[in-house]
Parts: C-alpha cells; sequence; structure tokens
C-alpha cells in the first residue's frame, strides 16, 4: 500500500545551517509523486490526470533535518489515505537516508485534487483514475 520513490536532494537545496529547507522539502515530495502520478499514469493509459494535479492543501511535520549528502538519496514512503469523488490524499514518510532503516524525518500530507486545464477548475476523478490510483498503491 506504499510506494516508495528516491529523491536525491540537492546541495542548493539547503540553508544557511546545512538543512533542506521548507520550500525545497515540498519539491522533494512533489519529485516523489511525479513518477506515479504522471509517468505511470500515462503508461496505464490515462489521459486526463497527467494533464494536470493540484495541491489543495499540504501539512508538513519535521522531525530532524536532513542534510544533504553528496549522491544520496532520500527515501519517500507515500502511501493513499483516503479517495473522494475528486480528491485524493496523500501520506509521506520522508527518510535521512535512502534506507527503510535510516530515521523519519519529515512527515507530510497532501490532498490533491484533478484539475480540468480546459476549463480551469477542479473536476472530478473518472473511474479508469480511481482504479488506476488503486491499483498503484496497493501493488507498491
Amino acid at each position: 500500500m506504499t510506494y516508495v520513490a528516491q529523491v536525491r536532494p540537492r546541495w542548493s537545496d539547503m540553508d544557511v545551517y546545512g538543512h533542506v529547507n521548507h520550500a525545497n522539502m515540498v519539491t522533494l515530495l512533489e519529485e516523489a509523486r511525479i513518477p506515479v502520478l504522471f509517468g505511470e499514469a500515462v503508461k496505464a493509459g490515462l489521459t486526463e490526470l497527467p494533464k494536470g494535479v493540484v495541491v489543495v492543501k499540504l501539512a508538513v511535520h519535521y522531525r530532524t533535518p536532513i542534510v544533504v549528502a553528496p549522491d544520496t538519496p532520500v527515501r519517500v514512503e507515500i502511501t493513499l489515505t483516503e479517495m473522494r469523488a475528486a480528491s485524493i490524499t496523500l501520506a509521506y514518510r520522508v527518510h535521512t537516508g535512502p534506507e527503510e532503516s535510516d530515521p523519519v524525518a519529515v512527515t507530510a500530507e497532501t490532498v490533491l485534487a484533478p484539475y480540468d486545464t480546459t476549463k480551469l477548475r477542479p473536476r472530478r476523478l473518472t473511474a479508469p483514475e480511481t482504479e488506476f490510483l488503486k491499483r498503484v498503491f496497493a501493488d507498491a
């Protein structure tokens, strides 16, 4: 039920204290979900989901800093915690390194809504999108 991504923080992601700063942490969360919501969705034949998904709500909780280490990714575990007609909720656990045994530094949650780029408004999930999301997170 958890999708795992390895995301490599960049040196430029650090603040003056050597920690990945908040704005860049949010970008790392985005980079972790892009392969599943866009790449895997395209492979599954979905055409509308990859065109637009917007963040409706974001919460980030820091437990310990993440310090950028050369060529060392962080492990981001993503779980689908709720699916509604027009939104999904994803929970994240970001580890300080690439292994499951590395400490969890950040937990986060995003509520995402599919977005109609023609009508410029959120839309409902289609049945194929709902099935895809259930499957991709169940198979992870």
